[in-house]
């Protein structure tokens, strides 16, 4: 079995702007994502048969959505500022076409649907944060940020194997929107 999902990646440019992002919020309790690492998530799969990836990958080539210019800005918490568990960058576009999309190419599959889907780039994971009002101080001054735009033209589908010292992504698949 091998833990999948389908992501829209990042493009490398955005990654100076994620490690300055970073470095304001290293805070104790709080694990950073790997800037290079970080991408929008589409659809979680959780584990999957190695010979479901190709029917998988045939049924994703069937998404019918055209490539689009997507923004990336504006930064938000997880599941609320009481209760912090994701530092996200948030993600415009035509993603909930995408996701819906997605959706209902894999819906054979019987995967898990995902009601509330919201396009963002998780940035960092909270573990045990001791000092909340320092990071939601941070993020009030980062809440408007604006990385700039990038043409999604492409979904992947991605390994992620779980180490101590981070995950591990490895593409798949890459399905070229037309």
């Amino acid at each position: 079995m091998i833990r999948t999902f389908i992501a829209v990646d990042l493009p490398d440019r955005f990654i100076p702007d994620i490690e300055k992002i970073g470095s304001s919020l290293e805070i104790p309790g709080i694990k950073l994502v790997e800037p290079k690492l970080v991408h929008i998530t589409l659809k979680f799969l959780g584990d999957i048969k190695e010979s479901d990836i190709e029917p998988i990958v045939s049924a994703l080539s069937q998404v019918n959505c055209r490539p689009f210019e997507a923004t990336i800005k504006g930064m938000g918490v997880f599941p609320k500022p009481a209760y912090i568990k994701v530092v996200w960058l948030g993600a415009e576009g035509n993603f909930d076409i995408l996701h819906n999309e997605v959706e209902r190419v894999l819906s054979p599959f019987k995967f898990e649907k995902d009601h509330h889907f919201s396009p963002h780039a998780t940035l960092a994971r909270v573990k045990q944060l001791r000092d909340k009002a320092s990071l939601l101080g941070n993020l009030e001054k980062l809440e408007q940020i604006d990385l700039g735009t990038m043409k999604v033209g492409s979904i992947f589908l991605k390994k992620s194997t779980l180490r101590p010292q981070g995950p591990l992504y490895e593409t798949l698949a890459e399905i070229k929107l037309k």
